[in-house]
């Protein structure tokens, strides 16, 4: 991950109010795209200037050629509230997202990819199968109605559902796991939509993960069948250490129960 400053000039006299306006539907248009991580985005205020810091896959990841139809919408809005193009200058590489986020991925197409993230990361939760690195969602197509929106939204959910049951100190935990492990659940059933979708727009295998806990013992854990197909689906051997099962024909991955494994 990167640290990128982006500035606003004011060309001539308006509003705070049309100003916040203009710089956060820049934000938002960008985030949805996946051109800067996380949710909330400080403007500091100087004399005629706006100054924001984020946080960027890529060292050019703002660059115009990685921008949506709505990005590009939002900086033409610029100028209706009195504000050049912005500036864009790297900072340097984020040292905190190195204990939590990986590297992008790089090179060619992977064999294989999947929908996985945790409440700990702020990266894309698209990541090759091969490396399991994130692949930035402006890469490839918009997913849905023009951007990535739909994609950010879900992993916003997941990661919720995610940190509530891993704190698991009030009643809405199972109702969050619920989310995140069952078949039948709202979330899984949107993610896993996305996930096809994301596989029809890049022509690569694309999978979503199911997250797993509990069980009653390892043996019972690695005789669970696919929740789809109810093919068998173990694998030899885990990949990346995380997931036990993959169904190709479900495009689904999970892992034994973290419970078990200990």
């Amino acid at each position: 991950m990167f640290l990128v400053d982006i500035e606003f000039e004011c060309f001539d006299n308006t509003t705070i109010t049309a100003v916040e306006k203009a710089i956060n539907g820049l934000y938002e248009a960008l985030r949805f795209n996946g051109q800067i991580l996380g949710r909330e985005f400080p403007i500091a205020m100087g004399e005629g200037v706006f100054l924001t810091r984020v946080v960027c896959p890529e060292q050019e990841s703002l660059h115009p050629r990685n921008h949506s139809d709505y990005v590009r919408f939002a900086v033409d809005k610029l100028s209706e509230a009195k504000l050049l193009a912005p500036k864009v200058r790297l900072v340097g590489q984020d040292l905190n997202s190195q204990a939590s986020d990986p590297s992008v991925c790089e090179g060619e197409r992977p064999s294989w990819q999947l929908l996985y993230t945790t409440y700990v990361h702020t990266c894309s939760p698209l990541r090759s199968g091969d490396t399991l690195l994130p692949i930035p969602l402006y890469r490839n197509p918009p997913t849905l109605n023009g951007d990535h929106k739909a994609v950010i939204k879900w992993q916003t959910e997941w990661q919720a559902c995610d940190e509530i049951q891993m704190a698991g100190g009030c009643k809405a935990e199972h109702a969050a796991l619920r989310e995140i492990t069952d078949i039948g659940s709202d979330l899984f059933r949107r993610g896993w939509d996305l996930r096809g979708r994301i596989e029809y727009i890049t022509k690569v295998p694309t999978y979503y993960y199911q997250y797993r806990v509990g069980g009653k013992s390892l043996a019972e854990e690695k005789a669970r069948r696919c929740p789809k197909c109810d093919g068998e689906w173990l694998l030899e051997e885990p990949a990346h250490d995380i997931f036990h099962f993959k169904c190709d024909a479900c495009r689904i991955v999970s892992n034994i129960s973290w419970d078990q494994l200990k």
